[in-house]
């Protein structure tokens, strides 16, 4: 548990370190995220971004238990 806690902690200093660049990639605008506009509503699915973040976050972990 505490290397799990260590490793997350790191990951999330990385991110934050790296937030300038990393929001100029084209997550949450990828072909798959739903946006349905309205008026006085908008319903935002981010499907696409999702499953991408979910396979990086699993091959990571798999790795990382190796």
């Amino acid at each position: 548990m505490p290397r799990l806690l260590i490793v997350a902690g790191a990951l999330l200093i990385a991110l934050g370190l790296l937030w300038p660049w990393l929001g100029k990639l084209p997550l949450g605008r990828l072909p798959g995220d739903l946006v349905i506009q309205r008026p006085h509503f908008t319903l935002y699915l981010p499907i696409s971004t999702m499953i991408l973040v979910s396979a990086v976050l699993t091959l990571i972990l798999w790795l990382l238990r190796k």
